[in-house]
């Protein structure tokens, strides 16, 4: 039974997503989504009693797959995890499909949504702080690409392709830099 609820758990958690794709946060409706996930709209209720509780879900399984990701993607050398931060964000800029909508949409529903992913983003910072040998350096990609992410959530992308594997191709040297406590050229 357990592992039925997790499977209709996931099944709603990605129906949202795809929901949202398709129409847009702004227009989620729990009908949709049950239909999506191939459930009665009972057992979404079961799953997720309220809009809120199914966005909080989301919320967190966008913080926990992040997670995953960004330890699957570091191998344990010193300096690999702020690389390992670079590549994952690069491979996943360009993604159609933008999770992060689905933490606009729930920060609308709730501010109280931003107490998890500011936690989040400490955590991220205090490990790759941790794990670089230059803060500086290492603070400097982390601001840059939750500024590109940014933009993007806020449909304000103004760097052209080629700017931006520029800067990508720039935050690859500096987390190189950082891994190895050499500061960054003037």
């Amino acid at each position: 039974m357990a592992a039925k609820k997790q499977n209709s758990r996931e099944k709603i958690l990605h129906a949202v997503k795809a929901v949202a794709r398709d129409s847009g946060f702004g227009n989620l409706s729990l009908d949709a989504i049950a239909a999506r996930a191939g459930v009665s709209k009972g057992g979404l209720l079961y799953n997720f009693p309220t809009k809120a509780a199914l966005m909080r879900a989301l919320v967190e399984d966008f913080i926990a797959d992040f997670e995953t990701e960004l330890d699957e993607h570091s191998h344990g050398d010193r300096g690999e995890l702020v690389s390992a931060y670079v590549r994952l964000f690069s491979a996943k800029y360009d993604e159609t499909e933008s999770e992060g909508v689905g933490l606009l949409a729930a920060i609308a529903e709730d501010p109280d949504f931003l107490k998890p992913i500011k936690a989040f983003h400490r955590r991220l910072l205090d490990r790759l702080k941790a794990d670089a040998e230059d803060d500086t350096a290492m603070l400097i990609v982390y601001l840059v690409l939750e500024g590109l992410q940014s933009m993007k959530l806020l449909d304000m992308r103004v760097l052209t392709d080629d700017e931006t594997a520029t800067v990508m191709t720039a935050l690859q040297r500096l987390t190189e830099r950082a891994a190895h406590g050499r500061r960054p050229a003037a």
